[in-house]
């Protein structure tokens, strides 16, 4: 035998004894995990889902295990949860245990292990409370950071008003408004629609999603030590992730000349801030590196979640015309045609708060959230789980329970209406997740949802190019998030 293969195939070998036994000596001795499928050596269960669409393969492995039950994937134990009663009491009863994030190999190697979407422990609850008291600095849920959503609202509609009334795809135009609402928070800058930094921008991070809820995401995350140094969609995803890292610490040097610790104009102004204070502190995670991966984590989840929001929501109305109509007649009734629309507005109008709710129960955006790990050895109903043991919660199982949303497959405002048409809270909406880990920006989101629907739908009629019973809303990926298929439309001015 040549002497070069017998060295592959000995270190062949090697890895499939050392995966072989990992997750073995991982759980020995230690906990009584709950029931689930038998898993086959190395692959684990993996055979037994559809990479293409992972949270439906939960909820129906689900049917058969329970509420509570244990898969393998590759060299990792997962405990998955499904339905309401399962995900509160993990996520938000016994939320400190739960709170710690799992394994996500794919992130973290494309933010070199930093950020606050991949940390833990101390480290994170020291960022997560920095970055939500700088967004309250910056006037999150207040009228500052009000009037910039306000602004680029105006912004959105000049930009859909250039489309003439011609079949458009939406796409990249819902995308420029949500990313420069994040821009202005990170360096306090806006960028034209047109502007061809701000297109490279746009680009990567659309790109990213696209690559993130792709199955080969999937099968990287089970197997990173194989499947990294083959060719794939994950080099790609790599290579934005550097490019959007140089994007933002431009901006990040630029600032460092700038700068005025007493008078912080943005994101990035107080993180360098910090910094200053933090310089003599040993272990400190406030550094360059740090602001550009964190900063990078408020441009994915901030940019893209809420534009799939916005041109889902879109597509579901086109879908809908009679549910257009009566949101039409609300803005006329509450906001008519002369002002733009405020928050003070969304407790008037009841009726188009539970469209965008419903928009996003019925488009179920993070199936499967992100991993979460437990911190602890934990009691888990009759269940003792190891500590760091990855937990994933099915979001869907929660915003498609059939008892708190009668026919949930099926698109209903009334979900979130009571008998008299007033708007009606569900502990059941987790669209942002819950508990400890729950989106750093849901107040944003929410303000930049209604801000932008209302704003669009009280300058716009909605027309589709084609027969809207012909509109499928099937989503066209279901991994890391949802991803909504292309298609036109035209905005109608009136």
């Amino acid at each position: 035998m040549d002497p070069s293969m017998a060295i592959a195939l000995g270190l062949l070998l090697c890895i499939s004894c050392l995966l072989l036994i990992l997750p073995w000596k991982k759980g020995f001795g230690r906990g009584k995990l709950p029931p689930g499928p038998v898993s086959l050596p190395i692959i684990g269960n993996i055979l037994q889902l559809d990479i293409k669409n992972i949270p439906e393969s939960l909820c129906m492995l689900a049917k058969e295990y329970g509420p509570v039950f244990t898969l393998q994937l590759g060299v990792e134990r997962v405990v998955v949860l499904h339905g309401y009663k399962a995900v509160k009491e993990a996520l938000i009863d016994q939320g400190d245990t739960f709170a710690d994030r799992g394994p996500m190999p794919v992130f973290e190697f494309a933010n070199n292990g930093l950020g606050l979407t991949v940390l833990n422990g101390e480290r994170w609850k020291q960022m997560r409370h920095f970055c939500l008291m700088t967004l309250r600095n910056l006037g999150m849920g207040k009228r500052s950071i009000e009037e910039r959503v306000q602004e680029e609202a105006k912004y959105l509609v000049e930009e859909l008003k250039r489309t003439k009334g011609l079949p458009c795809d939406p796409t990249f135009i819902l995308g420029c408004a949500p990313c420069n609402v994040i821009c202005s928070i990170i360096f306090q800058k806006h960028f034209g629609y047109k502007d061809q930094k701000f297109s490279y921008l746009m680009n990567i991070l659309e790109e990213n999603v696209k690559i993130l809820s792709s199955p080969w995401s999937q099968v990287y995350n089970s197997f990173p030590s194989l499947v990294h140094y083959l060719p794939g969609s994950h080099h790609k995803l790599f290579k934005n992730f550097h490019s959007l890292h140089e994007f933002i610490l431009e901006e990040v040097k630029e600032h460092q000349r700038t700068l005025n610790p007493s008078d912080p104009r943005d994101f990035i102004d107080y993180f360098l801030a910090k910094m200053e204070q933090e310089n003599q502190q040993p272990q400190c995670d406030f550094t360059i590196e740090n602001l550009v991966s964190t900063a990078a984590g408020l441009f994915m989840a901030g940019t893209e979640s809420t534009s799939i929001t916005l041109r889902y929501g879109l597509l579901i109305l086109l879908k809908h015309p009679e549910i257009t109509g009566k949101i039409h007649e609300e803005i006329d009734h509450v906001i008519g045609r002369n002002r733009s629309p405020c928050m003070e507005d969304r407790n008037k109008m009841p009726y188009t708060n539970a469209v965008i709710y419903e928009i996003q129960r019925y488009l179920d955006l993070t199936p499967t959230s992100l991993p979460h790990a437990v911190s602890e050895d934990v009691q888990f109903r009759q269940y003792l789980i190891p500590k760091g043991t990855i937990i994933i919660p099915v979001l869907s199982s929660v915003l498609y329970d059939e008892e708190e949303f009668p026919n949930p497959k099926q698109f209903d405002p009334g979900h979130f209406l009571d008998e008299s048409g007033k708007f009606k809270k569900s502990d059941y909406f987790m669209p942002f997740s819950a508990g400890k880990r729950i989106c750093l920006g849901e107040s944003l989101a929410r303000m930049e949802l209604f801000l932008f629907f209302t704003t669009i739908l009280q300058n716009f009629t909605l027309k589709s190019p084609i027969d809207p019973e012909d509109i499928d809303t099937s989503a066209v990926a279901s991994g890391l998030s949802k991803v909504p298929p292309s298609y036109e439309l035209c905005f109608l001015p009136f």
